[in-house]
């Protein structure tokens, strides 16, 4: 490692440290950490004081982050919700959400404002679910009703969005992006079926790894590594997007370990909120081009005012027909708040002006605008969530029960 490598990453570690520290001393909290990340990355990048740069080995890094991220964000999500009532919901929220954004950008580009229509299309109907995630296990909702409608809008604004930049931003063509896709699916599906021969309960394989656990060896840390990498591997190779081999990693993970391991989360949580996430957050400030951002305030406001009115608003009246058990729906603040959280986004928004600028259908100062916009929607959106009269946090079940949304973290 030299010397500008190893000062970029000190600068960046120093962010990481800092941001908890600022964070926990607001009051409520109710400026996201992952905002105060985002922030210190533009302070010390190349577009601010230039004390960090993302070089090769950083940028490794990066995408490892990355992939921890939404190998979480996979195992967060009970498979069982996604199609029950609630995910068919957030199915077709999106489907409304994605026709609304062609509308848009249809609109936009026979008026020469926006010439990356597809691109900018899938990005208003993202939702990082990955970015909210800390946000709600720090406020206590993950595993209550407000926060079962959160995952199931994001989980499924994060993997559709993933699926449609393949398909549709991809240089194969429609046709054959699907086949790539499917190809990937079965090698997930393959997989998946692995913990079934290898961790059959009362296996040696499977006393093996338990035994080990506690130890240097970390067997289990280091399988969900391999089961994390190898995925990656496999869409770089279909050349897909990291975000969909670690997603896949995540509901994998959740199928092998259905009623959740609090040491392995623990240990897995250290690992990824410790450093690899926060180095994923703090680069993706330091992307940002702050003085692109600057010339065109009008543009960035107007993707913010989309972002809300094809997201956010979509998704405000889908949650008025959230039922519980008992019949009974979300309040106005209940289905503000959701719809807040929903219209949260940055990482696929990071990844989809990543790929149009690779293609040469966007500037780097367009894409810089689109993340701004994104970065300003992490730090705003949960902020006025928070303002907002907090739901029960009784949660859904006992944490006990596999069929609950989540495991406690």
């Amino acid at each position: 490692m030299d010397a500008a490598v190893a000062t970029s990453l000190l600068w960046i570690t120093v962010a990481a440290v800092l941001a908890p520290l600022i964070a926990g001393s607001l009051p409520r909290r109710l400026v996201p950490e992952v905002v105060l990340l985002l922030v210190a990355g533009v302070v010390i990048g190349p577009y601010a004081l230039g004390i960090a740069s993302v070089d090769t080995e950083i940028d490794m890094l990066r995408e490892l982050g990355l992939g921890l991220l939404f190998l979480l964000a996979g195992y967060e999500i009970d498979p069982k919700e996604l199609t029950g009532r609630g995910g068919r919901r957030a199915l077709v929220t999106w489907v409304v959400c994605f026709g609304l954004a062609v509308g848009a950008v249809a609109v936009l580009s026979v008026l020469d404002v926006v010439h990356a229509g597809v691109a900018v299309a899938i990005a208003l109907t993202s939702t990082a679910l990955g970015t909210l995630l800390p946000i709600l296990a720090d406020r206590g909702l993950v595993t209550t009703r407000l926060g079962r409608s959160v995952l199931n809008h994001g989980a499924v604004g994060e993997l559709l969005p993933v699926i449609a930049m393949a398909v549709l931003l991809g240089t194969r063509g429609a046709v054959g992006s699907l086949i790539v896709l499917g190809l990937f699916a079965v090698v997930a599906v393959l997989v998946a079926l692995l913990p079934r021969w290898f961790m059959r309960e009362g296996s040696q394989f499977l006393q093996f790894v338990r035994s080990t656990s506690d130890t240097t060896a970390q067997t289990p840390v280091r399988l969900v590594m391999l089961l994390l990498v190898g995925l990656i591997a496999v869409a770089a190779v279909f050349d897909l997007d990291v975000i969909l081999g670690a997603f896949a990693a995540g509901f994998i993970l959740r199928r092998a370990v259905p009623k959740g391991d609090e040491q392995l989360e623990s240990k897995l949580d250290g690992l990824a909120y410790g450093f690899m996430i926060p180095i994923f957050f703090v680069t993706s400030g330091m992307a940002i081009d702050v003085h692109a951002v600057a010339e065109a305030p009008g543009v960035l406001a107007a993707f913010l005012a989309l972002l809300v009115v094809v997201r956010g608003v979509p998704v405000f009246v889908a949650a008025r027909f959230d039922r519980d058990a008992e019949g009974a729906r979300f309040g106005t603040s209940e289905q503000v708040q959701i719809a807040l959280y929903s219209t949260t986004g940055l990482p696929l928004i990071v990844a989809v002006t990543g790929i149009a600028v690779s293609a040469g259908h966007m500037s780097n100062a367009s894409a810089s605008i689109l993340v701004a916009a994104g970065a300003i929607t992490v730090l705003i959106m949960p902020t006025l969530a928070g303002l907002l009269p907090r739901p029960s946090l009784q949660p859904l079940a006992d944490p006990a029960d596999p069929n609950r949304i989540g495991p406690d973290r």
